[in-house]
This record gives C-alpha cells, structure tokens and sequence, in this order.
C-alpha cells in the first residue's frame, strides 16, 4: 500500500515509518521540511496523491491551550480536507489515553480537537489512544531542569515504548478503519518520578527530583486518571526492556 505519515521526521512519525517499510508499504513523509505544510495545506494534495490511508503522528509546539488548539485544529483540517480530495480511504490519529478526563492541559485540549474534527470528519478513520511513552518521564523532568534540580509531577502512568506505538499504528493503517481502537497501553503501572530517576541513572546523568503538583500536570491527572481502560490491548516490552536500552 502507498500509506502518508504525517510528523514523519519526530519520534512515533519515523518508527512508524520504518514499521511500514519493513511491512513492504511504500511511505510517503508527510513534514513541513519536506515540502508539505500542514499549517497552509501547502504541497499536500501533492504528496497524498494515490496515497490509500494517513497515519496523523504530529505533535504540537509547547504554547498556551488556545494555540495549542488552534495548531492541532488547522493542521487536522487540512489534512482532512486534502485526503478528501485525494480519495484516501482511512485516517488513523494518534492520540492519548486519558484526555476526556484532564481539564486544564494545553497538550490536551489540542488532542481533543484532534479527535472531534477526525470523528466528524469525511475520511473513515481510526483514532488510538496510547499511555504515556517509555522516555516521557525524562523528558518531563528536562523541561524544568536547572542546576541540576528538576520539578516532576507524581504521575500514575502505564508507560508504552514508542516501537510498540509504531507498530501497532502501522498494523491499523493497512487494515480498515475500526472507529475508536482500545486504549494502548504497556505492560506495568509506573510511577513518573521513579521513572525518571531511573532513566536518568540509566544514562549516566545525575539529577536531583522534587515531586510537586504545582507545574503543568496539577492534581486533576492524580489517581488512575491516565491509565488506559477495560478491554485495553497490552504492548509487550517492559519499561526495564526498554531502560536496558538506554544504558
């Protein structure tokens, strides 16, 4: 099959590429770099010729939740309205588990857009909602890193490797559009800030973690809130999988 990733060169976009590729599909790179801009639809009616379904993995610069919105709302759709015009049979969106019950989170918000516009959409779709990712932890510490001191929220999460997302959104893409696919979660309930911790050892890093609600994740995502629900589809590799690889 000719199937289009959009967010192609980020971390889900080029494993999901390569899962795609090891399947025999033919790819094309759906990225601003590479000529098609979901901001403007500039170079996408272009790129999603004979394209037979869209793997939708962008992500959205960290700003304020009404860009953040705004953003994931234009590129969705355009995106939307050039596989219209193209014939593409299948949109599959990559989204997270969890967002219907967190107010209050740019990121967030933007998803849930995502989601209304490809649900209310012309293009038969599948949406997957995943759990946090295996490298998430350290990620979030490095954003308030400074002197070697970083604030992290207590997060309860059901971390998934990025691999295992990658594959299971190739995997839908050829098939047909399922509507809204199970939670997709890893094997084993986390704790962010152990998570963190352990990552950073992992590589070698020292860095002092100070559990706090009062950053981007406040106590409305305390509790189960961000683990994936009943009838749930459980990816393989373990967090320590994972983190053996990291070192």
């Amino acid at each position: 099959m000719r199937i289009a990733v959009a967010g192609a060169t980020g971390n889900i976009g080029s494993l999901t590429v390569a899962a795609l590729e090891r399947g025999g599909h033919e790819v094309v790179r759906i990225s601003r770099s590479l000529g098609a801009d979901l901001s403007t639809g500039e170079g996408l009616d272009d790129a999603l010729a004979g394209v037979a379904a869209v793997v939708d993995a962008i992500s959205s610069p960290p700003v304020g939740e009404a860009e953040t919105v705004e953003y994931f709302g234009t590129a969705t759709a355009n995106l939307l309205a050039a596989e219209q015009r193209a014939g593409v049979a299948h949109h599959v969106l990559l989204s997270i588990v969890g967002i219907s019950r967190v107010d209050g989170n740019a990121h967030y918000a933007g998803k849930r857009e995502q989601e209304r516009l490809v649900a209310d959409g012309p293009v038969p779709w599948t949406i997957v909602p995943a759990t946090q990712f295996h490298d998430f932890a350290a990620m979030v510490a490095s954003w308030t890193e400074q002197d070697g001191v970083a604030t992290i929220a207590p997060l309860l999460v059901q971390p998934i490797a990025p691999a295992d997302v990658a594959d299971v959104l190739a995997e839908v893409a050829v098939g047909e559009p399922l509507g809204r696919h199970p939670d997709l979660a890893g094997p084993e309930p986390q704790d962010l800030v152990d998570m963190a911790r352990r990552t950073n050892a992992a590589r070698g890093r020292e860095l002092k973690l100070v559990p706090t609600w009062s950053g981007i994740f406040g106590p409305a995502m305390a509790g189960e809130v961000l683990l994936p629900g009943e009838g749930a589809r459980i990816a393989p590799t373990t967090f320590e999988e994972w983190l053996a690889g990291q070192r």
